[in-house]
């Protein structure tokens, strides 16, 4: 069934042949909205006559994705942020994403200092959930698609400056932390009540569980961009991945990781999180492009730099979410808690990437084949 056009409406009620709660899956289930909130949900027969019936659809929360550069032709870098910002959400929301963060790559330290100060009004606006640093303090050795000349070492004026730029809305920051004032950075970003993000790191096992400890709670694209395993020296991934506090970020794209290696991120202890790490090219069509002042081109999907990097991304969380299942094998409904509760948890939003009374009425409908057919935003269906 096709939902009605995007005009807001005080109440409705929706039916579905399954509903993605937290902890079941409903078959049938059903959704109660009121003025943009969630004040039921539940399994069987609705409590009344539905406004809509999704008779071979199943609803989900909406998509949550912490870590995207951009979309639709356009990077959160870009000069016009504001027509930027619009292109980006307007492209992952046709594609199920109802909420998202701003992930900047590494740029001179001035113009970061900006965007990130225009950003903060936007997350401030609620059209952003808040603000990724991916850089500067990256490890050169496990740069990827960052400009080398442009990272530096954390040390405490710089990281202050970057997060007071941000008026509060910096929610997550990557990092290296075997760069000199590493450790102290982190606990600083926690500081700040931001998530630390280990990542583009050669940090060793032992490092990252110090930096684990000095406050870290996250792992930025575990395996890529980082020291890779060794038997005599695990490094940065099997730390983040054996502890259940960490949230372990995964790109579910058939480029970056195999597909077992998906399932072993899915099964570990730690929290996994779906994320596109998406550039521009994103819902666009192949091409040249830039990610922050590197030149990057886009061919049959792919996204890389003249030396044959990977270059973020042309991902949505709808292609994860169905790779995720399709090809790796992932239940249904644990792929979607990737993609939705759990980086909600991971950057502090409580009212939303869940279907459950009291938090906001984003949803999605899927079909059979895991395709978004339509998107609820704050109780209100988006135009596609």
């Amino acid at each position: 069934m096709t939902p009605p056009a995007p005009t807001p409406v005080d109440s409705m009620l929706l039916a579905a042949r399954a509903v993605i709660a937290p902890d079941a899956v409903h078959t049938p289930g059903w959704v109660d909205i009121r003025a943009g909130l969630i004040v039921a949900c539940g399994a069987g027969e609705p409590p009344r006559a539905p406004d809509h019936v999704f008779a071979e659809s199943t609803l989900a929360p909406g998509y949550v994705d912490i870590h995207t550069h951009g979309g639709g032709g356009s990077s959160f870098n870009d000069a016009d942020t504001d027509a930027a910002v619009a292109r980006i959400t307007a492209t992952h929301r046709a594609h199920g994403t109802t909420t998202m963060m701003a992930s900047l790559v590494t740029g001179p330290l001035d113009t970061f200092e900006r965007t990130v100060a225009a950003l903060a009004g936007l997350v401030e606006r609620g059209v952003l959930a808040g603000i990724h640093l991916e850089g500067p303090w990256l490890s050169p050795v496990h740069r990827g698609a960052h400009d080398e000349s442009l990272l530096r070492e954390p040390d405490t004026e710089t990281v202050d400056r970057l997060m007071r730029a941000g008026r509060g809305t910096v929610r997550m920051v990557t990092i290296a932390p075997e760069l000199e004032g590493g450790l102290a950075a982190v606990t600083q970003i926690a500081g700040h009540g931001a998530v630390a993000a280990i990542g583009h790191t050669d940090a060793n096992y032992d490092l990252t569980r110090q930096a684990i400890a000095a406050g870290a709670t996250a792992g930025t694209h575990v395996f890529n961009a980082m020291r890779q395993i060794h038997q005599r020296e695990p490094g940065p991934a099997l730390a983040l991945l054996e502890d259940p506090n960490v949230f372990a970020e995964l790109i579910a794209d058939g480029v970056h990781l195999h597909p077992a290696v998906v399932r072993f991120i899915i099964e570990s202890p730690s929290r996994p999180v779906f994320v596109t790490d998406a550039m521009a090219a994103a819902g666009a069509d192949d091409g040249a492009y830039k990610l922050g002042g590197l030149d990057v081109s886009v061919a049959n999907g792919v996204a890389r730099l003249a030396d044959g990097t990977i270059a973020g991304s042309v991902l949505t969380l709808s292609e994860a979410v169905r790779y995720a299942v399709h090809t790796a094998g992932v239940p249904l409904a644990v792929a979607v808690r990737a993609a939705t509760q759990n980086p909600a948890d991971m950057i502090g939003l409580p009212d939303r990437g869940r279907l459950a009374a009291g938090l906001r009425a984003d949803l999605i409908v899927l079909d059979a084949g895991l395709c978004v057919t339509a998107t609820m935003q704050a109780g209100v269906w988006c135009a596609r």
